[in-house]
């Protein structure tokens, strides 16, 4: 019987369908259900635009008020998990927080019991979506501030996500400007088509996993730094170069090592990431050195690129403004990865509910090319 080899990563391939948008990345253009990400990020509340992706649709005044006090009512930590939480901020190294995460998330889905997808009711799978919607950027803040040897904070939802999220970061109230900069953020990213933690998170679940499994899997993708763990990475290269005339020197330099340029190029944009458009709007808009440093060693890195891999696309991508605009807003770095951990958990859990329907699992063969079997034991 022959079979059909898929490509390297199985680039261009499809293996599913979904309603849950999509990324044309000839166009630069990505689209959360039927609407362009970009606006509902410049004109849409996180919690509406999680509603659009959990429910299928916008919600009127009723319904966001409504699904508003539903994730907050599942942003409560248990007690049995606040007893724990403890010991898990004090493991690891400082860079560790989504490994903390990712056992966080664990103890909960024990503690709670989150049952098996496969079985279960509509009903049941949301409610333990919306649950770690809810509470995943609770006990991310709570990890963090018990590092640092501070009390976690209750999440204020009347700050708005990104405002809420800096309060329970840092203990101050946020500057309107700097949550309405982190709120574009997490809108902007909380879904990106079939990329590698949204596709492990539909693998976990057709295996008819429970919820709290599929995520803690998808967030270990995020440890990764061709995933989620460049925005970091990418103001570390920005505070290497330090000026816009040593950009050019920087590039070669790291392109003649054959090293990656973090912040630049993507796996499917053949152009600008939309996502850094919108984040450079916010950077210039807060002002400041390092936005003006960040756009013009841009351009630089930019013409550097083409000059250097002609014929190869490579733009700026989110990890590039997302790093600028979550220093310029006081989020620690090793909170950056972490930020975009806590706006993706919607993607993956409307990814879950989507595959949660389909009762098979995702088995896809493999080819082998050891030696010739069987082989005559020695």
């Amino acid at each position: 019987m022959s079979t059909q080899i898929a490509p390297p990563g199985l680039k261009g391939l499809v293996v599913a369908r979904t309603r849950t948008g999509d990324v044309r990345g000839q166009e630069g253009f990505y689209h959360f259900r039927e609407y362009s990400a970009v606006e509902l990020a410049r004109h849409r509340t996180f919690e509406d635009v999680a509603h659009l992706m959990v429910e299928g649709h916008l919600p009127d005044e009723g319904e966001s008020a409504a699904f508003a006090a539903e994730l907050a009512a599942a942003s409560t930590l248990p007690h049995a998990l606040l007893e724990q939480l403890l010991a898990i901020a004090r493991s690891g190294p400082d860079r560790g927080s989504l490994a903390r995460l990712r056992t966080a998330v664990s103890l909960l889905g024990s503690v709670e019991e989150f049952p098996a997808t496969y079985g279960a009711g509509a009903d049941q799978v949301r409610a333990g979506v919306v649950r770690l919607i809810g509470v995943v950027p609770v006990l991310q803040a709570a990890l963090f501030r018990l590092r640092a040897g501070m009390p976690p904070l209750e999440p204020r939802p009347e700050l708005g996500a990104g405002g809420s999220w800096l309060w329970m970061l840092t203990g101050e109230e946020p500057a309107p400007e700097h949550a309405a900069a982190v709120t574009a953020y997490l809108v902007s990213t909380v879904d990106h088509g079939f990329s590698a933690s949204t596709f492990t998170a539909r693998v976990v679940t057709s295996a008819g996993a429970d919820v709290a499994s599929a995520v803690c899997a998808a967030i270990g993708t995020f440890s990764g730094p061709l995933h989620g763990g460049a925005p970091d990475r990418a103001l570390d290269s920005l505070d290497e170069i330090g000026t816009p005339d040593r950009a050019r020197e920087w590039v070669r330099e790291r392109v003649a090592a054959g090293e990656r340029i973090m912040g630049f190029g993507h796996a499917v944009y053949r152009t600008t990431d939309p996502r850094a458009v919108l984040l450079r709007e916010h950077a210039q808009a807060l002002g400041g050195p390092l936005a003006e440093l960040a756009v013009q060693v841009e351009r630089e890195v930019v013409d550097a690129l083409a000059e250097l891999k002609p014929g190869r696309e490579l733009h700026t991508n989110v990890e590039y403004y997302a790093g600028v605009v979550m220093e310029q807003c006081g989020i620690p770095r090793e909170m950056f990865t972490p930020t975009f951990a806590t706006a993706r958990i919607v993607g993956w859990g409307a990814h879950i509910l989507e595959q949660s329907g389909d009762p098979r699992i995702i088995r896809p063969a493999a080819e082998y090319v050891g030696p010739e079997a069987p082989a005559p034991l020695p």
